[in-house]
Order: structure tokens, then sequence, then C-alpha cells
């Protein structure tokens, strides 16, 4: 698996209930310039406003267990039982990390993704409430940028993602990142201080333009 990715190589399964993986190398690849992130100050306010409680890695399983599941527009899946068990022990080894979002003590949204070197691989997010996705990944995004990440790869550009500055980039031009970024060194940071983070959201939201990524 860690092989795998550090060639921009990622797994999918075709439905929820498929028993075969497939590994992509799409012509075009989304990522999502940690420089040029784009927060809405609609979503900066709900975020500082503590309408949830975010975490990381507090619970990957329910997580993971949360994007696989069906929602409306979404009737299927590619996350299946082989899906769930590798990143689980990615997971356990350190190499996978989540982000929950809480609302009155339930998960209500949150992420997961691989992190290599100084890349993060962004896999799947979910939200059963308003924005507790996209709260969820305006954390992420603040844990990375404290971490010293280089690279925050979406796999694919979504309407979703493209409103937060994501972009596509040729394949041979995510390659040259790719190398520079696992060659990196970068932390984790689960839990920083909350005025550190606070401090890192507000930067977030001060940036008005959405960036290309550095070439």
């Amino acid at each position: 698996m860690l092989r795998a990715y550090r060639s921009g190589l990622f797994p999918m399964a075709e439905t929820r209930r498929g028993d075969r993986l497939y590994w992509l190398d799409p012509e075009q690849r989304g990522v999502l310039p940690l420089n040029g992130f784009h927060l809405p100050r609609r979503l900066l306010r709900t975020t500082l406003a503590n309408h949830f409680t975010v975490t990381a890695d507090q619970d990957f399983s329910a997580v993971i267990a949360g994007c696989a599941e069906a929602s409306e527009g979404r009737e299927d899946t590619w996350i299946n039982r082989d899906i769930e068990l590798l990143f689980g022990a990615l997971h356990r080894a350190g190499h996978a990390h989540s982000v929950e979002a809480y609302q009155n003590g339930e998960l209500v949204g949150g992420l997961y993704g691989v992190s290599l070197g100084a890349a993060f691989f962004g896999e799947s997010m979910f939200s059963r409430v308003r924005d507790a996705s996209k709260v969820a990944l305006v954390h992420l995004v603040a844990r990375l940028r404290l971490g010293g990440y280089m690279l925050l790869d979406t796999q694919f550009v979504t309407t979703h993602l493209a409103q937060f500055g994501a972009c596509e980039i040729a394949r041979a031009r995510y390659k040259i990142m790719l190398e520079r970024a696992v060659a990196a060194s970068a932390l984790w940071i689960p839990a920083p201080a909350e005025a550190i983070l606070e401090a890192e959201i507000k930067t977030l939201g001060k940036h008005p333009n959405m960036a290309q990524p550095a070439q």
C-alpha cells in the first residue's frame, strides 16, 4: 500500500459489495494547495463558533464506516470491506489518520487519509449534518500547515472541493510534486494547542485568492 502511494497509485473498489480492488493513476490529479486554501467567511465563522467538537484519530473505524455508508445522491460507494481492513491496518501503523466532527456527543462528519513524508492523501469524507465535513476539512488543512506538509492530494476534483481551491494538474507534474513531498518530513499533529489551532484557522480565512500549486 505504501509503495503504491509513493508511486502515485491509490485503490478503489467498484462497489461497496465488490470483491476486487483497482489501482488508479489518473492522467489529471486533484490537489488542494495548502497555501491557497479558500475559506469562505461563513464557514470561517461556523468553524470558530465551535458548533462542532473536532478531534483527530479518535475513531478512525467510525469515520471510514461513515464514508462507506449510502447517502442521498450516493446510493453506493467505492469503499468495500477490503478497503476498510487495509486502511484500518495503515491507521494502526500510524500512516492513516482521521478527523472527526461531533455534535452533542454524536459523530456527524469527518474524513480520513494517508500520510507519507510531507504528503497527505485525502481519501473520503462524509457529513450527516450541514457543514460537518467542511469543518473537518478546515481542521485538516490547519493541521497539515502547522505540521509542515507540502502536498494535499484529493485524487479527483469535485464541485465540493473546487470551492476550497482544489484544482487538477497533469500526472507528470503531480509525480514531481509527489516525489518531493514524500522525500521530505512533516509532523502529523492530532491535537494542537487550542490557541495555535485557532490562529491558524483565522490565517486561512485571510486568503482571498485560490492559488495554483507551486511548480
